[in-house]
């Protein structure tokens, strides 16, 4: 058994793209029927499909899943991702540990594995 794609249900896939594309630098490979998105970051597949999203818990602790990007430099990342319009919405237990989400409020972290 293998991991084959991460599904991230989205209220827009479209406008979910550009988030993922253009702030996080994501690859777009395909948009199927305009409403499914399939992306690339590194070797793993993520697709955005058009579904139900509930609300967004209010902080990364609350959160029932979540996705977490590693980085050998934080603070170049971190200053790369405001640039293309991120904001960061917390800290999970570390100031290196910063936390943020996507238009649908999802949870993400950032951090530099090597600093834990």
């Amino acid at each position: 058994m293998k991991l084959g794609h991460i599904e991230i249900f989205v209220k827009d896939p479209l406008k979910s793209k550009d988030f993922y594309g253009e702030v996080l630098g994501f690859e777009v490979t395909d948009v199927q029927d305009d409403k499914f998105v399939w992306l690339k970051y590194g070797s793993a597949e993520i697709l955005l499909r058009p579904g139900k999203t509930s609300e967004s818990p209010p902080t990364y602790q609350d959160a029932s899943t979540a996705i977490v990007f590693y980085t050998d430099n934080l603070d170049q990342s971190v200053d790369e991702l405001k640039k293309r319009g991120l904001e960061f919405r917390g800290i999970d237990g570390s100031e290196r540990c910063l936390t943020f989400t996507d238009p649908d409020g999802h949870w993400f972290q950032l951090v530099n594995p090597n600093e834990h």
